[in-house]
């Protein structure tokens, strides 16, 4: 497991909130954590606000 995957794990509510407060148009439903499903979840991110994987990775390595 990467340390990406980690992060989301141990880290997935202040995660999930930074989301939120940067991409507003995101639902619960679009931020549905699944232990090893990162990369599907990656991918709902990505086409719902139209930014690349890189920067919403990038943007969550960053948080917290």
């Amino acid at each position: 497991m990467s340390s990406f995957n980690d992060k989301l794990k141990g880290n997935w509510n202040v995660i999930k909130g930074s989301l939120k407060q940067k991409y507003a148009e995101l639902t619960d439903d679009d931020l549905a954590y699944e232990e090893g499903k990162e990369d599907e979840l990656l991918g709902r991110l990505q086409k719902k606000v139209g930014d690349t994987r890189e920067n919403l990775k990038s943007f969550i390595n960053n948080v917290g």
